[in-house]
């Protein structure tokens, strides 16, 4: 292989996810368990924690039935949405974009009126909003894009099965 890289690649992030890392509350994990559960009803494949050629890491990343990409950040509180200054940055690597969060997060009054949001518990989840961001994104970065969600998705399954 050349040691040049094309532009269009997006260079592969290190994969230093866990199932249990001990880093997302409780409730942070009950969303992801309901956005996961709709994603797959909706015939998505999702992925959490995948870190992107940035180095910012989605909280859940799903790739569709036709490619599409969609990215969905988590948000467990308040507090955890006012600290948040990265999240636009997940624009340019999907096509649709959604915060997902309680059913008693003030979302209208808070989130944006360009992004859907999703509320979320640990049995299920709802789109309430589709929100404006439909990304179409160019070929080559959906490319790149799509092998970085499915190498890591298998790397994850062989380090499940065979964690040595």
């Amino acid at each position: 292989m050349s040691a040049a890289r094309n532009n269009d690649e997006i260079e592969e992030p290190e994969d230093s996810f866990q199932l249990f890392d001990g880093r997302q509350s409780p409730t942070a994990a009950a969303i992801q368990r309901g956005c996961a559960r709709l994603l797959t009803a909706m015939n998505f494949a999702p992925v959490t924690e995948l870190t992107l050629s940035t180095g910012r890491r989605a909280d859940m990343m799903a790739l569709g039935p036709k490619g599409e990409i969609i990215i969905i950040e988590i948000k467990s509180s308040i507090a955890d949405y006012m600290a948040d200054n990265k999240w636009e940055d997940y624009l340019d690597y999907c096509d649709r974009f959604f915060f997902a969060v309680t059913p008693e997060f003030p979302a209208e009054e808070l989130l944006p009126d360009d992004v859907g949001y999703i509320v979320a518990d640990k049995y299920g989840a709802e789109i309430l909003r589709e929100g404006a961001h439909d990304g179409r994104l160019p070929a080559a970065r959906r490319k790149a894009v799509t092998l970085l969600f499915a190498r890591m998705a298998a790397r994850r399954v062989m380090r499940f099965l065979d964690p040595e």
